[in-house]
């Protein structure tokens, strides 16, 4: 396993009443969670990143507003195009 190293004020910290352990755990979420989003990560890989289950990671993505279906517009459209003609 890697380890990457981020630098973060103290002031951001108290800012956001949060230890350099909470939010390590909450940036590799989002991390996990925006490279799903993008399509970069499939949802297996981002649960990985995000240190949980594959389900916990899709059941977590609502907590920031993303679909765990990964459906671009045109596909979601072609996909109500079958259903609806």
């Amino acid at each position: 396993m890697s380890s990457i190293s981020l630098e973060i004020p103290e002031e951001v910290l108290i800012s956001l009443k949060e230890t350099p352990e909470s939010i390590s755990r909450e940036i590799s979420i989002l991390a996990a969670v925006k490279l799903f989003e993008l399509g970069k990560l499939s949802s297996g890989r981002a649960a990985q990143l995000a240190g949980m289950s594959r389900v916990e990671f899709l059941m977590t993505l609502g907590r920031y507003q993303v679909s765990p279906f990964a459906l671009n517009s045109q596909e979601l459209e072609q996909d109500i195009n079958q259903e609806c003609g």
